[in-house]
């Protein structure tokens, strides 16, 4: 039993993503790691740092990403593919830039790929999501965030990339990631284990360079650029109190950068949102409700909500 790791990234160190720290995370459980880096802006070295980890396991490949793709995250799920169709193991353990998996969760992670892998029905892998948000002491816990995803796959040839990377179906045939039909779930089974997501994690005026980026390639490049000249340099985080608080252990490869954080005096510990911006989900009154309401009467687990997978029992 085999298990390739893969993912995609640019601009990853000028923009704040832990990406070396995301393929350290589960390095030790690979055969293999294969990365799709992009031709960054000048002056980014994500490159340089993914080859200064300095492990044979790692193979990278360079990409160039054209603007004709910059169209609701197309270009996302080709660089993920880019990847996933230079990997060999039995099993591909996807993640991405601000991705970090606890080495907690390895050896279960390992076992469950063993366990499963002579199991053809088992498709995919999901994991449980924690998502830290404005540093890493808060993270959501309420409606609207997704809980689960799909982030390690069986190595199958029809198996792509589905529509801005979020997740993985079957194309038959294969046209683009976000072909309307010709598609299908994969079954899936639960691991034991959590995605660390540190995306919304990053001194405010680089959260908002990276909501540019990451808007760029769902609007296009000068839509993006013309919105983003207009709004507020820094991103605001709001009040952490409408928040969950983290009380566990980080991941070790991240407490370098946990260590770094400098932006604590720019974040908002309570009080009132800021009213002359738009309410980030989390501060709605609807998502409010819902929350309230999953945590009192549904053990947490959110009502509703859109699931691209099909759970097997296993």
């Amino acid at each position: 039993m085999s298990i390739s790791g893969f993912s995609f990234v640019r601009n990853g160190i000028s923009l704040y993503y832990p990406i070396v720290e995301a393929i350290k995370s589960i390095l030790p459980i690979c055969d293999e790691f294969i990365i799709a880096v992009g031709k960054g802006d000048e002056g980014d070295t994500t490159r340089e740092a993914i080859a200064a980890i300095n492990d044979p396991k790692i193979r990278i490949i360079d990409t160039v990403w054209e603007e004709e793709f910059y169209k609701k995250g197309v270009i996302n799920a080709m660089q993920t593919d880019i990847a996933q169709r230079e990997c060999s193991g039995d099993w591909l353990f996807y993640l991405q830039a601000d991705e970090v998996v606890h080495e907690k969760y390895l050896p279960a992670i390992q076992a469950r790929c063993q366990e499963l892998v002579g199991r053809p029905e088992v498709e995919g892998l999901l994991f449980r999501y924690k998502h830290f948000w404005g540093d890493y002491s808060h993270y959501h816990g309420g409606h609207g965030w997704y809980p689960h995803e799909i982030r390690i796959i069986r190595n199958l040839e029809d198996v792509h990339s589905w529509q801005s990377a979020q997740s993985f179906r079957h194309f038959n045939p294969y046209d683009n990631p976000r072909q309307e039909g010709g598609t299908s779930k994969l079954n899936v089974a639960n691991v034991d284990a959590e995605i660390y997501h540190y995306g919304w994690v990053r001194p405010p005026h680089l959260m908002q360079n990276k909501r540019c980026a990451l808007d760029s390639v769902h609007w296009g490049k000068s839509k993006a650029e013309a919105h983003y000249n207009k709004a507020p340099k820094e991103f605001d985080y709001g009040p952490l109190d409408r928040l969950k608080v983290f009380r566990g252990a980080h991941p070790e490869v991240m407490q370098e950068m946990i260590a770094a954080m400098n932006w604590q005096d720019k974040l908002q510990p309570t009080g009132k949102p800021n009213p002359y911006r738009d309410l980030h989900k989390h501060e709605k009154l609807k998502y409010r409700f819902y929350s309230t309401v999953e945590k009192l009467f549904n053990g947490g687990r959110q009502i509703g909500g859109f699931t691209n997978y099909n759970l097997l029992k296993l």
